[in-house]
């Protein structure tokens, strides 16, 4: 798998994968327990990852919807 996408943002997250699930696009989020170390305050950026052959479409479906992947990890 490969990271798609890091953020803080707790909307972010849910928003992207509901874009990428309308594109049949299988993502999986990382460090969604990492609320409990942190004691939910937010400040550990969660990860959204996909399958290697799907990255290239990923990313373009994102910033075809006004998320930038790479903009997203500048507010970590």
């Amino acid at each position: 798998m490969e990271e798609l996408l890091r953020t803080t943002d707790p909307t972010l997250i849910p928003y992207a994968q509901a874009l990428l699930d309308g594109e049949d696009i299988a993502c999986f989020v990382f460090d969604v327990n990492m609320s409990i170390l942190e004691g939910s305050l937010g400040i550990l950026p969660r990860r959204l990852m996909v399958m290697r052959q799907d990255l290239y479409r990923a990313r373009a479906i994102l910033r075809d919807n006004g998320v930038d992947p790479y903009e997203a990890e500048k507010w970590i």
